[in-house]
C-alpha cells in the first residue's frame, strides 16, 4: 500500500452510476410535469441522443475511476483534474461573453438592440406550455392565394422596332409627357396576426414557427399606388415574444415598425400610403430582427402601378426561406432554434413557403399559359438564384422594380435577401418544370418546388426519348 490510500474511489465510480439513473429519472420527471406526455414526445430524439451521451461518459468514467484506484496512482487522478480544469478555462474563454439568461448562453452580437439568444423565461415558459401552443398541419401558404388584379394595363403591339427607326431618320422626335395630377388612392385595410405555432418542417421534424396569419410566409397583399393602407395588427394572447411589421413599400421610421409594436395579446393600428409601386417584402421587425425572420415571419405586398399589369393567366407566389435548428437536417423530433448556426449564416434548412415540399404539386398550369410568379426572399443570410428548370423567363422585373427597364430572355435571376423579383414565362410544352434556387447543394436543404403544365406536346419545340433508362437509380 503507498502513502495514497484511494479507498473511497470504487465508492466514488458507484455514485457516479447511481447520479446517471437519478438524474435521468429527473429530467424525465421534469418533462412530464412541464409539458406532459406531449413534450416528452416532442422531445424523445434528442432525450435518446443526451441518454446515449450520459451513459458513454458515466462508463468511461467508471472505468477510469477503477483504473486509478486499482493503479493506485494519485499523480494520475490529479493530472485528471487538471487536465479538466485546463479544458474548460479554455472553452470558457473562446466561447465569448456568457449571459446565463438567455439560450443559448455564449452568444454575443453588436447590432441594434437585442442580440439573437431567446430569453430563458421565454424558453420555459414554452416547454411548460407547449400543449397549449396551436398545432398547423401545414404551415407552407398556398403559391396559388394571390388577389386578383386592381387594374389590368391593357396589351399594346410591340413598336419599338418601328419607332426606333422613324426617330433615327428624324421622321419623330422625342418629347417629354406632360405632368398629369396625381389620382387619389382608395383607402386599403389589411389584418395581420402574429401566432406563434407549432408545425412540420418536414415528415416528423417539427419546429416553433413565428407566424403572420399562421402561414410562412405570411398572405400576399395587393394594393395600388396612391392608395392609403390602412394595417391592423394583433399579437395572439398566446405568443412569448412581441412582433411587429415593417413594410418595405412604407415610407417613415421601421417601415410601420415604430408604431406598430404589439405585446402578447395587443393590438394596434397604423397608416401608410402607397407611394412607390413594385413588390416589396414586409417582415417583423422588433429586436432581434433576424431571428423573427428565421422563425418565419415574412411576406410579400404587392404595388400596382396606378395604370396595371398586363394580364396574365396565372399568378403564383413563392418566398424563400432559412430555418436554422440545433439538430442536423434530418434529426427528428421537436427542434429548437440555434442562434449560433444563424450568426454563421449557416441555416439548415432552405425552403420554399415554410417547409420542405412547400410548393411540390400545387401550381398547375396549361400549355399556353403566361405565369407571372412574385418570388421573394425572406432568409437573413442568403441571396436566392431563381431558376425554373427547362424555361426562360420572356421577362424579369429586376428587383421587382416598376418603372424602369425590364429584362428578357433570362435564365437566372437575383433575388437578394429582404428582396424580391418578379418573372413571367409561356409554357409552350407539358410537363413538371422544377423551380430552384440554383445555388444548387440548397436544394438539398429543401429550396425547390414544382409547376405541373398539362397540354398538347408540339415535337417541333421539345422531341425525343422519355423512357427511363435501365439502369433506374440515377
Amino acid at each position: 500500500m503507498t502513502k495514497y490510500d484511494f479507498h473511497n474511489v470504487p465508492k466514488l465510480a458507484w455514485a457516479l452510476i447511481i447520479m446517471f439513473v437519478v438524474g435521468s429519472v429527473v429530467i424525465v420527471g421534469g418533462l412530464l410535469l412541464l409539458g406532459g406526455v406531449e413534450l416528452f414526445n416532442f422531445l424523445r430524439v434528442p432525450l435518446i441522443q443526451a441518454f446515449g451521451l450520459g451513459m458513454a461518459i458515466t462508463a468511461a468514467s467508471f472505468f477510469l475511476l477503477r483504473l486509478i484506484w486499482s493503479l493506485k496512482a494519485a499523480p494520475m487522478g490529479i493530472s485528471i483534474v487538471f487536465f479538466i480544469i485546463g479544458v474548460s478555462l479554455f472553452v470558457s474563454v473562446s466561447v465569448g461573453r456568457l449571459y446565463a439568461l438567455q439560450y443559448p448562453v455564449y452568444v454575443e452580437s453588436f447590432g441594434p438592440g437585442f442580440g439573437p439568444g431567446l430569453p430563458i423565461k421565454n424558453v420555459i415558459t414554452f416547454f411548460r406550455h407547449i400543449d397549449q401552443f396551436t398545432k398547423v398541419d401545414d404551415i407552407a401558404r398556398d403559391p396559388n392565394e394571390v388577389p386578383p388584379p386592381i387594374t389590368v394595363l391593357e396589351s399594346e403591339p410591340d413598336m419599338n422596332s418601328a419607332l426606333s427607326e422613324l426617330m433615327a431618320s428624324g421622321t419623330l422626335s422625342q418629347v417629354e409627357p406632360e405632368a398629369t395630377p396625381e389620382e387619389g388612392g382608395e383607402v386599403r385595410e389589411l389584418y395581420l396576426e402574429t401566432t406563434e405555432v407549432l408545425a412540420e418542417i418536414a415528415p416528423g421534424i417539427t419546429f416553433n414557427y413565428w407566424t403572420f396569419n399562421k402561414t410562412v410566409p405570411g398572405p400576399f397583399f395587393r394594393i395600388r399606388e396612391g392608395d392609403i393602407i390602412k394595417v391592423t395588427i394583433k399579437n395572439s394572447d398566446s405568443s412569448l415574444h412581441n412582433h411587429n411589421v415593417d413594410f418595405h413599400a412604407a415610407t417613415g421610421p421601421g417601415g410601420g415598425g415604430a408604431v406598430s409594436i404589439v405585446a402578447p395579446g395587443e393590438t394596434k393600428v397604423f397608416t401608410f400610403k402607397a407611394m412607390n409601386p413594385g413588390l416589396f417584402v414586409y417582415h417583423c421587425a422588433v429586436p432581434n430582427m433576424a431571428v423573427h425572420m428565421a422563425h418565419g415571419m415574412y411576406g410579400l405586398i404587392l404595388v400596382e402601378p396606378r395604370e396595371g399589369l398586363p394580364a396574365v393567366d396565372k399568378e403564383f407566389y413563392v418566398m424563400q426561406g432559412e430555418i436554422y435548428t440545433t439538430g442536423t437536417i434530418g434529426r427528428r423530433g421537436l427542434q429548437a432554434f440555434d442562434a449560433k448556426k444563424m450568426m454563421q449564416s449557416n441555416p439548415t434548412y432552405i425552403i420554399f413557403n415554410g417547409r420542405t415540399d412547400g410548393t411540390v404539386g400545387k401550381m398547375k398550369a396549361e400549355v399556353g399559359d403566361r405565369i407571372r410568379m412574385y418570388v421573394g426572399n425572406g432568409g437573413v443570410a442568403h441571396n436566392s438564384s431563381f431558376h425554373v428548370v427547362g424555361e426562360v423567363f420572356d421577362t424579369v422585373y429586376p428587383e421587382a422594380s416598376m418603372g424602369g427597364a425590364l429584362f428578357k430572355n433570362v435564365q437566372t435571376t437575383n433575388v437578394p435577401a429582404g428582396g424580391a423579383t418578379i418573372v413571367e414565362f409561356t409554357v409552350d410544352y407539358p410537363g413538371t418544370y422544377v423551380l430552384v434556387d440554383h445555388a444548387l447543394m440548397r436544394t438539398d436543404k429543401g429550396a425547390w418546388g414544382t409547376i405541373e403544365v398539362t397540354g398538347q406536346a408540339d415535337p417541333t419545340i421539345y422531341d425525343g426519348d422519355f423512357s427511363k433508362p435501365k439502369n433506374t437509380k440515377y
